[in-house]
């Protein structure tokens, strides 16, 4: 990472609302495209949203949370969340 001097790239009335926050300070600001959804590269998120999307499935058509959580090795307030979320 470069070191750039914000007096030489910014406008000098966005560095002076800057500076009401930070005067003189080292300042990190992080790439735009840099963060991604919580799972999206592992697939973690897509595998979740349809075990999730089944127990209310199952749920919605008389399946107990007893059963659902022997079924599924969930906690029964972990099932509540999923189901009434």
């Amino acid at each position: 990472m470069k070191y750039m001097n914000a007096a030489e790239i910014l406008p000098e009335e966005l560095l002076k609302e800057i500076q009401t926050y930070i005067d003189g300070g080292v300042l990190y600001i992080p790439k735009i495209s840099s963060k991604k959804e919580w799972g999206s590269v592992s697939g973690s998120r897509k595998f979740y949203q349809k075990r999730n999307k089944e127990i209310q499935f199952l749920f919605e058509n008389g399946c107990s949370i007893e059963t659902l959580s022997k079924q599924y090795g969930l906690a029964h307030s972990t099932l509540k969340k999923i189901i009434y979320g």
